[in-house]
């Protein structure tokens, strides 16, 4: 692979272009000018994709983009400019199989594909989203104790001791080690220590990143976010994430937010910036594996119909053309405490696990309440599991989605979405258990599941 030195070369050294002519003459008339040349279009009916030549097709446009395209160094306004030779040696260097975790609890996350004999894995929390530090492990253990949920990550604290966190401020480290402290400390509770954790998500520059790189924190078998920002581009605050991971050894995630009906247009153009994305964080990112999360334009969440298209055409385009580990964010639009959050689940779950990607979530209310609990984690891996062991097809999966979005795709229109409840409300703190409200909720939505024909 490339000497990561390299990299930082290009950045500094690389031809020199304004962020706004690389937002929209690279990256977006790249965009436009792919999906015209291999003439591609989507059905908001066919939600699953089920055909091979378009899934191939998508490939294609995105492999070229991230030739042509490279990065681009937000920090320097350079290019970052990659070779075919590279972009193809970080494809033959992706891992097929990475351990997590430790001892009885680690788990092998593994490239998947559709119609794999192996079950997807699930990691359980709330990534990314807010969460007060008196909820954290209310709601971190939720998750963890599920039997189901096979790794662990997290939200971000947004106070430490009544102290707002700022990115960048000092205080960016103290909630990113106390962030572990407390994974660490719930592991422990819920008997499952050496369980492999995505976190040190409190961190939000390199601060907190460079802060929790010791053994006591994150550990060398757990794994933290290298975003790339979008579209296709790097800072200094990510590069160092990459770098800081060299010599300590823990693992890499890419994470690229692909905004559909952003720069990349509508969801096919979306999708071939998604490939593009992946194949540049291979290099630059120095990903171990990918987070598969785009983002709609408007409503934030990866229950809409196009953003669920994006990722099936992103997760069977890397499954057929260069398998790699992918795992899928759910971030939906409701709350917990709503039954439209649990069919927003199922949906997400259905299409992920068909599709050839491992699942993460649930990321409730857009991720940006804390209003997310460990139960709706348990629905996203019974279902998912359910459609593995009945085989589901893509064309048996695409008619599963189109049977739930009537369930939920109305609570895109309200005004102040469906935010739902925070988990102090929904949860018993002693016992962290459920409430027998929302239990009861979670218990129709699966009977109406199993009615429906699914085989919970």
């Amino acid at each position: 692979m490339l000497n990561y030195l390299e990299i930082l070369d290009r950045a500094n050294d690389g031809p020199y272009m304004t962020e706004e002519n690389w937002d929209l003459e690279k990256v977006s008339m790249t965009a436009k000018r792919l999906v015209k040349k291999y003439k591609l279009a989507w059905n908001r009916e066919e939600i699953v994709v089920d055909d091979g030549a378009l899934i191939d097709a998508i490939w294609q446009a995105g492999y070229e983009m991230a030739v042509e395209l490279g990065a681009y160094s937000r920090s320097t306004e350079r290019i970052i400019q990659l070779s075919q030779d590279e972009i193809d040696s970080g494809i033959r260097n992706m891992p097929q199989s990475i351990v997590m975790g430790e001892g009885k609890d680690a788990r092998t996350l593994y490239a998947r594909r559709p119609g794999d004999e192996r079950a997807p894995l699930f990691f359980g929390g709330t990534p990314g989203t807010p969460v007060p530090e008196d909820l954290f492990m209310l709601n971190v253990m939720s998750y963890m104790q599920e039997p189901l949920i096979d790794l662990a990550t997290c939200g971000t604290l947004t106070e430490i001791d009544g102290r707002v966190v700022r990115t960048g401020n000092p205080i960016e480290i103290v909630s990113t080690r106390r962030e572990l402290q407390y994974m660490r400390q719930a592991l422990t509770r819920v008997g499952r220590p050496g369980m492999g954790m995505l976190a040190a998500q409190s961190s939000v520059s390199e601060l907190g990143d460079l802060a929790a790189a010791q053994s006591k924190y994150l550990r060398s078998c757990d794994s933290h976010l290298v975003p790339l920002l979008n579209e296709l581009k790097m800072d200094h605050r990510n590069i160092s994430r990459a770098v800081n991971s060299l010599e300590y050894g823990m693992i890499n995630a890419s994470l690229p937010c692909v905004i559909v009906g952003g720069l990349g247009g509508g969801p096919v153009g979306s999708a071939i910036v998604n490939v593009a994305s992946y194949l540049v964080a291979n290099i630059t990112c120095l990903a171990d594996y990918h987070i598969l999360h785009p983002i709609h334009v408007r409503h934030v969440a990866t229950s809409t119909r196009d953003v669920l298209w994006v990722i099936s055409a992103t997760a069977q385009a890397f499954a057929r053309n260069a398998p790699a580990i992918i795992v899928a964010d759910i971030y939906p639009k409701s709350g917990a405490g709503t039954k439209e959050l649990l069919y927003e689940v199922a949906a997400n779950a259905i299409v992920n696990a068909v599709a050839g990607g491992h699942l993460e979530g649930v990321g409730a209310a857009d991720g940006l309440k804390p209003n997310s609990t460990g139960l709706e984690g348990r629905l996203m891996a019974e279902v998912a599991l359910a459609s593995h062991r009945m085989k589901m097809s893509l064309k048996e999966a695409n008619a599963w989605v189109l049977k739930l979005l009537p369930k939920y795709e109305h609570v895109f229109g309200l005004e102040n979405g469906n935010p739902g409840q925070p988990i102090n409300e929904l949860y018993d703190a002693k016992s962290i258990q459920p409430k027998d409200e929302w239990l009861k909720i979670y218990e129709e939505v699966k009977t109406d599941l199993k009615e429906m024909g699914l085989n919970l």
